[in-house]
This record gives C-alpha cells, structure tokens and sequence, in this order.
C-alpha cells in the first residue's frame, strides 16, 4: 500500500462518486502486460517506483517517482479534449544520503490533450515530463525538475508479484475494502543523477508497486507503515501494518515474501512483526514524530533485523494544510536468516503521523 497527498475537496468529491466504480474483488483475473497500465473502472490508482542507487566512487542515493490517478466522476460526456474525468498527481523525490539532504516536488494536471495518463498502446506511464516507458521486461524512466534531474533503465529480473490471497490485498472486513496490488521487486537499475550540474552515473536496484482500487481503509484506520527489502541473496520482503485509532495494529495487516526463483509466499499479520524502536525523528514542517528505527521478525523464515535510515529528513511534506505529510525513505536492513548473516537495503512509508489519512473511506 502507498500513500497520497491529497487536498480534501479532492477526496471529498471522489468520495461521493465512488459508487459509479468498481471494487476490488476476490476473483480478478490478472494479464499482463495490461494490468501494468490503467484500470478507468476503478477510482483510485497508482505506479510507485523507489530505489537505492550507488555511484562508483560508492556514493549514496535513493529515489521515488510515482504516478497517481483519482477519478472524479465516470458519467461525464467524453465530448471535450478538457474533461475532467480523472486527475493525475506525481511526486518526485530524491535523496542524497551521503550529502544528507532531501529533495522532493509534487505536480497535478488532468488528462487533457496527452498531459498525463497511462496508456497500454504506447507504453508509457506519464505525467508532463515525468514519465516510464515499458518494452517487455525493460523500462525507461526519467523525470526533471529545478532541483535534480534522473534518468535511469530497469530491468525486471522476476516476474510480478500478486500480493494477497484470491487477487486481492485485503484492508478490511467488508467486502471490496481491498485492492488489486501488483509489484516488480527486482528491477536491476542504471543511469544517471544529476543534481546542480554535477552528474552521477549509478546502478542499485528498484522496485515498482502498482495498486488499484476503489475503497481500502476504515474511518477507525488511522495510518500505516510500510517497507520493502531487497536482500543480498537474491529474495524480497514487502510488509505493511495498519494502525488503528485506539492505538492497535489491525489484523488485516500483511506482507509478501519472494524467494530466488521469484515465486511469492503470502504472510498474514501473525507470520510477522514489525515493531518501532524508540529513535524517532521531528518533522519542522507538519510537527509529526516518526519512528526511524524498526525491529523486522519473520519467525517462519528465519529472518530477524534491524531497519534504519541513513538519512531522517526524508519526508514529503504537503504543501496544503488539507493534506496529508508521509514520510518516505531509503533504508538499510542489517540482520540474520536462520543464523547466516542477512543484509538489504529498500524503502520505508509512514502515513498518518501529523493526522488521519482519508483515502477511499
């Protein structure tokens, strides 16, 4: 699961509009390469690209650019090239570990004349000049802003991932608060960086989440932490915990394991834990605390270890006061699998610590 940042007359106006699309159902038939593009019968949807990256000299970066879509209304006439069915919001975001700072923009448009979409014909996933463009197992990836330019080529090595059971990522009780949820979760990665006119040629790995939906959480659903490790032998964990008002994690809570040969392994709430250490960082901008240190267990696999950043101000601060601060990383993982040494590196979400998330409810 991923996070947004949206004003709320936005989620308030697809909130009302939501029974004109579908839920997500046990039961989807999956088909790629289809599935990796847009799903107009659902409400809400998005692409999620993050990665950890080194220069040669070993220098640090991590990225995230994601592509998100809310559907408005599904009724209006299609009899304008401006009609605003669907918005289109993006992050792009940038983290320089090793010069500790964080770099990070936002924009939204609506489809318009070619602006923003996804668009299975030409294979691209874009919003303005932010943009990946899939050709089989290789995509190409660029975006460009004021403050940092990126341009990189992945290669998946493993096929997508369903998370779940039965096709859906369950998030509640009732029937359709759940999503279809798709991941590459490894993506072998190479391009370049350039911040200030200084260009870095880099190569790590990324990972691709895609989720659509049209309901997730409950109004007693505060939040969620999210991770994904890439480990040093080849396999994948994805686990997210959801949090509850009173102050409990909800037993819709999950996670995925991928092993070697890219076949996924289903983990339920009680398969695992993922538990906060006492180290915390201060946003100054929305004034939230967030926990930048995590202990991971996975007793039925072996694994036990030790999360942390090496950079805490990685936080995407929204710039209107309707929505919604998250925070999100690049992060290590030091640890063991059954007594042998076990080492990765991923990424880190942390929504709903500055107020209540609204999505989908």
């Amino acid at each position: 699961m991923r996070s947004r940042s949206l004003p709320l007359l936005v989620l308030l106006v697809a909130n009302l509009a939501a029974a004109q699309y579908k839920m997500a159902l046990p039961g989807y038939h999956y088909q790629f390469p289809r599935d990796q593009f847009n799903h107009p019968e659902f409400q809400t949807e998005w692409w999620y690209y993050t990665g950890n990256l080194r220069a040669p000299d070993g220098h640090r970066f991590g990225f995230e650019l994601t592509f998100f879509r809310t559907g408005l209304t599904r009724n209006q006439p299609q009899d304008s090239t401006w009609a605003a069915r669907d918005l289109y919001f993006a992050h792009l975001a940038l983290s320089d570990l090793d010069g500790q700072h964080f770099y990070h923009v936002e924009r939204s448009n609506r489809a318009g004349p070619g602006i923003a979409g996804a668009d299975e014909k030409t294979e691209t996933i874009w919003n303005g000049n932010w943009q990946v463009h899939l050709e089989g197992d290789r995509q190409e990836l660029q975006a460009v802003s004021d403050q940092f330019n990126l341009r990189v080529t992945m290669e998946s090595k493993k096929p997508p991932i369903i998370h779940g059971e039965n096709g859906v990522s369950q998030k509640a009780e009732e029937q359709g608060r759940a999503s279809h949820y798709i991941s590459l979760t490894r993506l072998l990665t190479a391009g370049v960086i350039e911040i200030e006119n200084k260009a870095y040629q880099v190569t790590g790995t990324s990972w691709m989440d895609h989720e659509f939906f049209t309901h997730q959480l409950e109004p007693d659903q505060v939040g969620w932490d999210w991770l994904s490790l890439q480990f040093d032998n080849d396999t994948e964990l994805m686990l997210f915990r959801i949090r509850r008002k009173d102050g409990s994690i909800d037993s819709f809570s999950a996670g995925t394991y991928v092993d070697p040969r890219g076949l996924s392994h289903h983990l339920r709430a009680g398969d695992f834990t993922l538990r906060p250490s006492p180290e915390t960082w201060t946003s100054p901008n929305s004034s939230a605390v967030y926990p930048i240190r995590w202990q991971v267990s996975v007793p039925a696999l072996g694994i036990a270890g030790q999360v942390r950043t090496a950079l805490p101000k990685q936080e995407m601060n929204a710039r209107s006061n309707l929505a919604n601060s998250y925070w999100e990383g690049a992060i290590d993982l030091t640890g063991t699998r059954a007594g042998q040494r076990l080492s990765g590196r991923g990424y880190l979400e942390m929504t709903g610590y500055d107020r209540p998330v609204q999505l989908g409810q």
